[in-house]
């Protein structure tokens, strides 16, 4: 079975051609945080740098609230539609569970609340190392019960939707897990996942050492050791940790989207096919020579962002749920 099409395969030299400038433009920022190559030698400067630029002021239409969480609060950077709401979109910020805030999605956040007409609430989740595991996994996990309990009175629908990149789509994977636990997750409609993180003990894809990604091998180690420092492997493999590992069973249709010459490639491939037999309801676009974010370069955005459009748009129809998480007529 074909992974990509012959339309996608002819973007192919474009993307190469991106995907350098991309690694050349932004893998020295990545690298000057582990300059020994391990966690724990890493640049605290360095990092503190990466987290202010990812930090940067974002769109002025967004709107930052604070829910009470049981470690204290959790702010949310939310954006609402003009006209009433059709559902609710959790997004989760990647960063290598290190670094990373709401702000670096802003634009894609405006536009699909735009677009689609989606109240957009972004989680402000609690960063390693200074806060360790499970902070990050709690502070979602909180936003998205908020959402269940509270969304219909504060955004005047019921129907919620989860979006997490890199980390942040191994966060929204342990999220759906969570709530699978609680009985919840049934209120979630559907799911986007990319170029996630799915195993922390590292698929074989993370241990290849190329110059073709943004994030290197010793990068990703870097970021795993930096964040779980006092984790072995197979502790690391804990379906908390590493959806990957996990019973899928009972969660809502996903869209991977991921590219070849991303480190984390194995991830997504791995995580799809389990997801897919154990719900028959996965979507997955593979970028041939993409690196990791590739779905932004400007080759690639023109087939992923109508893909994901689509995706979103074919789950916000139909029946909402009352607050029991039973359907609403």
């Amino acid at each position: 079975m074909a992974l990509w099409s012959a339309e996608i395969d002819r973007l192919r030299p474009a993307v190469r051609a991106e995907g350098r400038a991309m690694v050349e433009a932004m893998s020295p920022a990545f690298s000057a945080v582990f300059p020994g190559g391990t966690a724990q030698a890493y640049d605290a400067e360095a990092l503190d740098n990466l987290r202010r630029q990812l930090s940067a002021a974002g769109e002025d239409q967004a709107v930052d609230r604070y829910i009470e969480g049981p470690h204290g609060p959790v702010r949310l950077r939310t954006f609402v539609p003009v006209r009433p709401a059709r559902a609710v979109l959790l997004n989760i910020h990647g960063g290598g569970f290190i670094m990373g805030s709401p702000e670096m999605n802003d634009g894609l956040n405006a536009f699909l609340s735009r677009t689609l007409d989606l109240a957009v609430v972004s989680v402000d989740y609690r960063l390693a190392p200074e806060h360790r595991y499970p902070a990050g996994h709690d502070d979602c996990e909180t936003a998205a019960s908020w959402l269940i309990d509270h969304a219909g009175a504060e955004f005047g629908t019921t129907r919620l939707l989860i979006h997490g990149e890199s980390a942040g789509a191994n966060l929204a994977a342990a999220t759906l897990l969570r709530l699978r636990r609680r009985g919840t997750v049934g209120r979630f409609a559907a799911a986007v996942l990319e170029f996630g993180v799915y195993d922390l003990s590292g698929t074989p894809s993370t241990q290849e050492e190329t110059d073709h990604d943004v994030l290197s091998a010793t990068v990703l180690r870097g970021m795993m050791d930096l964040a779980h420092p006092e984790l072995s492997p197979t502790q690391r493999r804990d379906p908390d940790l590493s959806p990957l590992h996990a019973d899928l069973t009972g969660l809502p249709p996903v869209l991977f989207g991921v590219g070849t010459a991303d480190h984390l490639v194995d991830d997504t491939l791995f995580l799809e096919r389990r997801w897919d037999v154990a719900n028959r309801n996965t979507t997955l676009l593979v970028y041939p020579d993409a690196p990791h974010g590739g779905t932004g370069l400007p080759s690639v955005l023109p087939h992923w962002q109508p893909a994901l459009l689509a995706f979103l748009d074919s789950h916000l129809a139909g029946t909402e749920t009352a607050g029991d998480g039973e359907p609403r007529f």
